[in-house]
């Protein structure tokens, strides 16, 4: 593909992302966010790495 297409390619996705209107749904995302948290608890694996390392020496 030629330059001159690919500008064109490229202006035309930056005007839809300039006149499109980007409404977010908040609700929408604290769900997902509330979801993934429930699923996957948090977990701190610095502590295991520290306590494996701790014997080396500098």
């Amino acid at each position: 593909m030629g330059r001159g297409r690919q500008k064109a390619k490229d202006a035309k996705i930056a005007r839809q992302l300039k006149y499109t209107n980007h409404t977010s749904d908040l609700r929408d995302l604290e769900r997902e966010l509330m979801a993934g948290s429930r699923q996957q608890p948090a977990t701190d694996d610095s502590d295991e790495y520290r306590d494996r390392w701790s014997d080396d020496e500098d």
